[in-house]
Parts: structure tokens; sequence; C-alpha cells
């Protein structure tokens, strides 16, 4: 399978009478935006608001975040979902790099739902605070949801995929300033040189916890709250066929923006033929029950074993009662001799004190930390506040309390509640500190 990707770089973005880019400016005709936006009737009011890096704006509730691009070839974006049902991996895409559309509610916010800042000291925390915010900010006539901790926000997350689509099309017959090609074959065709290097999978356990439909991440579609863990090659993930979800406090949250960025799948791709014998992705899900769980981790140890792997990488999205579903992944893995890398955060407490995780094993012994959920932050009032600044202690983000809002507009939260700060696929800038 061979996808290639023309990447055009953003340098800012403006409001003009056509959607057109030129010149590293993307210029949005807003009233033709936001017709796609109004699309779906559930949106009852909409608006897009910009925020560029260093920007005195702080940003929230943010449901989800979404890359401007377009299927140049004869496919379809986010099939299963907002288009239609194909295979996805292969064609050309086009890609506004250093743009994003963030889907953001105007009034309502809730656990999952998180914030950012473009400056300051809260800017550290997300790389979502160093791109160009194309910001959907919107109310939807969802009135049964408002007062519910836990929301689907299907009509606003979906908006934000068209919204993104719409965008990405002004750039459908330009050359791009640089194309990525991401290219392996079937696995009888590699060759014997790639067949010697050591066999490597990467596991992506999405968040799938919610019995509802709506809430859970989709693959092509379809609720991985019903699915058993499939292989999947690594350019349809890329392509988009994996959406988030919307249940997950928010710095562990995989955006979608994520999903068809992720950093180590890239690097896998690039190492794959060199280092190592890439030989797919493994989607798997995150359960409730115990036999569920283990139902998974086995089927995952099944399908590596099966494509012959010796090495594998482990991402979970999310902590927590999670924990149960990585740590019997990785055991799982290694009892079958296939040496694992796990890729997760921590809730270690505000002290970082705490039990890292809730489950642990000795057989995990190889682990990557993407920061502290609990970790406090103390952030000074912004000059702006896209969407709605009281949704983080009123809605139950999972970062915020009663008390979080200062009377100054400042505020104390957890690294929780910072859209995507963890970012287990590694589009991460964080590092140990070593005491």
């Amino acid at each position: 399978m061979r996808l290639e990707i023309g990447n055009f770089h953003i340098q800012d973005v403006d409001f003009g009478d056509e959607t057109v880019f030129e010149n590293g400016l993307l210029t949005i005709n807003k009233e033709k935006a936001l017709q796609v936006v109004y699309e779906d009737d559930r949106i009852t009011d909409a608006d897009i608001v910009i925020a560029r890096p260093n920007d005195p704006i702080r940003i929230t509730p943010v449901k989800d975040a979404v890359e401007p691009r377009c299927k140049v070839s004869d496919d379809a974006m986010f099939p299963g979902v907002t288009n239609k049902l194909v295979p996805a991996g292969t064609g050309r895409m086009h890609v506004l790099k250093g743009g994003c559309v963030l889907a953001v509610g105007k009034h309502w916010g809730g656990f999952q739902d998180g914030l950012i800042d473009m400056s300051g000291p809260g800017s550290y925390q997300t790389m979502f605070s160093y791109l160009v915010n194309i910001c959907l900010v919107a109310d939807t006539n969802e009135d049964e949801e408002n007062n519910e901790q836990q929301k689907r926000n299907t009509a606003l997350r979906h908006a934000a995929m068209r919204l993104s689509e719409y965008l990405g099309e002004c750039v459908r017959d330009m050359e791009p300033d640089g194309l990525e090609v991401y290219e392996l074959p079937p696995l009888n065709q590699s060759d014997d040189r790639v067949r010697k290097l050591p066999g490597v999978v990467y596991v992506l356990q999405l968040q799938s916890q919610m019995i509802e439909s709506g809430y859970n991440s989709l693959v092509y579609g379809w609720d991985t709250g019903n699915m058993l863990p499939t292989l999947l090659h690594p350019n349809e993930l890329l392509d988009g066929a994996v959406v988030s979800g919307s249940f997950m406090p928010s710095s562990s949250k995989i955006s979608t923006y994520q999903h068809v960025n992720n950093a180590t799948v890239k690097r896998l791709m690039w190492e794959h033929g060199v280092t190592i014998n890439f030989l797919g992705v493994i989607v798997s899900n995150l359960n409730v029950a115990l036999e569920e769980k283990q139902r998974s981790a086995m089927r995952v140890k099944q399908i590596a074993n099966s494509l012959g792997a010796e090495g594998a990488v482990v991402c979970e999205e999310g902590y927590g009662n999670p924990d149960t579903d990585f740590i019997l992944a990785i055991s799982e893995l290694e009892d079958a001799g296939i040496r694992t890398v796990g890729i997760t955060n921590e809730a270690t407490g505000r002290d970082g004190r705490s039990q890292p995780l809730v489950d642990l094993s000795i057989k995990a012994d190889a682990l990557v930390s993407t920061g502290n959920v609990s970790q406090l932050l103390r952030l000074d009032p912004m000059e702006m506040v896209v969407g709605d600044l009281q949704s983080l202690a009123r809605d139950g983000n999972s970062g915020g309390w009663e008390g979080s809002i200062k009377a100054d507009g400042s505020i104390e939260m957890e690294n929780n509640g910072i859209f995507c700060a963890d970012a287990n696929t590694g589009n991460h800038f964080k590092t140990v500190v070593e005491y």
C-alpha cells in the first residue's frame, strides 16, 4: 500500500472573500465555512475564531482537534464517519500543515474536554499551543447532554471534521511544498534482507469504556467497544480510518489530529527496512470487565505471534481502569517472547508519590512516561477566552473543580484538563527531569 501526503505549510490564517491558500496564508470565507458546519441541524449557533501561537488567548472547552486536509485521489476522508465507507491507506492526501480545526463548546463542557493556552506557561503543556488554531465555537440542541458530565459531542466533533475537509479542498489542485510517501508491502512480498530484521508491531489501545454508542473511538465508523483487536496497515491510521472518541480525561485523549499524525507510527515506518521489519498496527480497545480485558490482551498476543513479531510498542489512551488492559497486553506479549515497550502517562498525585499505574507487573520493565496527569498548574489570566472559561469548574472538567477560576481570571487546575497534554502517540516535547 502506498500513501502520498502532500504538505502545504501554513504561516497564518485570516478571513476574506474566498477560501484560498497562497504564499503560506490560508484565507477563509467564514460564511461559506459556516454553511458546512450548519449542514447538521443539531448545531444551533456557531462562529469561527482564529488563535495564533503567542496570542494572549485561552481556549476551552476543547472537544477534538482535526487537521485540515482533503483526499485528492478517488477516496474519502474519515470513511464510515462523515463520508462513505471505503478502504483507507492508499492514494494521495493534501494537508495544510501547521493549522488545526478545534471543536470548542460555546457554553457546555464536560469531563472529557480540555483547555489550551496559546501563550504563557500553559502553552508548554500541549503541542496544540504551537499551531494556528481555527476554533469552531458552537452550541447544539443536544439539551439532554448539557447537564451530563459525559457528553457525546457528536454534532460538534463531526462538524469539525467537515470543516477541516472544506478547508483542505482549497489545495486540492495545487502542487505541495513537499511530499511524504508511506509504503509498506504485504508481508509475503518483503525481501529477504527485510525479513531478517526484527519484526515489530505497534499496539494502539483506543478508549472504548462506554456501553452506549457515540462516546467511544471509531475504526471505519465502528464503535471500538464492540470490536476484537484487529490488524491495520499503518497507512490506514495515517489516512483517517481511526477517529477520536469523547470519553477520556483530556490530557490522556488521543485527538483525531494525532491519529493521522501518529509520530510513533511514522518513525516505525521510517525505520522499516533499516533497523526493523514493521509488521503493522494492532488496534485494540480498553474495556471495563476483566474477562473483556483478558480477551483483548490474548487476541493482541495471537495476532502478534501470527505475524512473527519479536518486538512490540503498546500505546495506552488514558489511565486508571485502562491500566489493567495496558499491563495485561504487555504481559501477554512478554510471555510469548515478544519484547515490549509501553507508552503511557502516570497518575502519581500532585506530590508525585502515588503509584503511577493502577496495575503493575515485573514483566512491564520498559515503560515510557508521557507525564503526570495530577501535575498542579497555576496559570495567569488571558486577555481573551475562546469558548467558556466557567466550564472548567462548572461542568466537571477532569482537571478543574469548584474554585479553579479566581476572581482575576487566573486559574488553578491539574494537567488532567489540558487538551492532549500527555500525547501518548509521540507528538510530544516534554521530558523527564532527573532529581
